[in-house]
């Protein structure tokens, strides 16, 4: 598998939080990203108080290290999701949504995903094999979410094993590791959504020419496959920073539900 990075390319990164800062007049909306943030972390909390918070398990021979989220009641449908570079911290808040929707979310590190360290699509595949082993989780295939580095690792990986996966949903996926981005779109084997920002320049390593030149490669082999741009969106437009942008975050999540709902539905 290692062949299938590009030569030289950027894996590094830096901590979101070097964000570019906002500007003045994206001061309301940061106010309500604060207040949204808030309220995300008091319902994680509770969830927790409640039985129901997130179960860490460390790495070892049955996969790499995770969180996971069941459902309030009973069993749910298993969705994976990858961690951008700054690990999984960022994305809690998003791994327990998804429970209370119904669905049994495990949370793991896209770093050990989109690796030329480790064996990320072992990795990845192990991951879902335990989740299906689960009492809290539905038999059958798991979805798979991932931002950034984890979108790549998405997109890479998951899109390519349609044996365990139904779907795939990649916020600002990083593409930079492939010098043809035809290679990676001839991997996708199950349907793929990706949201992408028209503004991201964050490392060169998810521009929109480049979520553009997939879309093109991948009509040209009739996958499946959606791309939706959001005008104004920088790199993390999702995530509790200067870079969040509510209504594009809000979009966002409501086309990856209707995502779930077609291709990986709650009994």
């Amino acid at each position: 598998m290692r062949s299938f990075y590009m030569t030289g390319s950027c894996m590094r990164f830096v901590p979101a939080t070097t964000l570019p800062r906002m500007s003045s007049n994206g001061l309301a909306r940061h106010r309500c990203a604060r207040a949204r943030f808030v309220g995300w972390t008091l319902t994680f909390l509770l969830t927790g108080a409640c039985g129901t918070g997130g179960v860490t398990t460390t790495a070892g021979p049955d996969g790499p290290a995770q969180t996971a989220y069941a459902p309030p009641a009973g069993k749910g449908p298993i969705v994976v999701v990858l961690s951008g570079h700054s690990g999984p911290g960022l994305y809690h808040g998003y791994a327990a949504e998804l429970s209370r929707l119904g669905y049994y979310s495990v949370l793991l590190d896209g770093k050990d995903i989109l690796t030329r360290e480790q064996d990320g699509a072992g990795n990845l595949r192990k991951a879902i094999e335990r989740a299906q082993r689960s009492s809290q989780a539905v038999p059958g295939k798991a979805a798979v979410i991932g931002f950034s580095q984890g979108g790549g690792g998405a997109l890479a990986h998951g899109a390519n094993m349609p044996d365990l996966v139904s779907t795939v949903v990649a916020y600002y996926p990083q593409t930079n590791f492939v010098s043809d981005i035809g290679r990676l779109a001839a991997r996708f084997q199950v349907p793929v959504l990706v949201l992408a920002g028209a503004a991201d320049r964050y490392h060169n390593c998810c521009l929109i020419e480049s979520m553009r030149a997939m879309q093109a490669a991948a009509a040209e082999r009739q996958a499946q496959f959606e791309l939706v741009v959001y005008p104004y969106a920088d790199h993390g437009f999702n995530l509790r920073t200067s870079a969040y942008r509510g209504e594009d975050d809000a979009d966002a999540w409501r086309r990856t539900t209707e995502t779930l709902r077609r291709y990986h539905p709650v009994p």
